[in-house]
């Protein structure tokens, strides 16, 4: 069994930056695909960004491309989300998810999922 537990999210000005981080239990962290989703209100469950095992390979939705960045810690068991140039339609509730399956884009192909940290933008 994995537990994720996320922390960092807040409140924030457009324009501001936060950094999430996902921790999580258990020693086969290293062997699972890591992932942000996010969830606004009244909104689906959006792909955010994910990362391989190994961290060589990293993805990210359209909309976070250039201005979000994954990274993952192995030795920490944590992965981490680096947000710059936030916009007031960033505001989510975010999620970290995590699969020993391999990276995917959806979330029913995730198996282990953090209780979320909400994340406001304001304009």
């Amino acid at each position: 069994q994995v537990q994720l537990v996320e922390s960092g999210g807040g409140l924030v000005q457009a324009g501001g930056s936060l950094r999430l981080s996902c921790a999580a239990s258990g020693r086969i962290f290293s062997s699972f695909a890591m992932a942000w989703f996010r969830q606004a209100p009244g909104k689906e469950r959006e792909f955010v960004s994910g990362i391989s095992e190994s961290g060589e390979r990293t993805y990210y939705a359209d909309s976070t491309k250039g201005r979000f960045t994954i990274s993952r810690d192995n030795a920490k068991n944590t992965v981490y989300l680096q947000m710059n140039s936030l916009e007031p339609e960033d505001t989510a509730v975010y999620y970290c998810a995590g699969d020993p399956r391999g990276l995917a884009g959806f979330p029913h192909e995730y198996d282990y999922w953090g209780q979320g940290t909400q994340v406001t933008v304001s304009s």
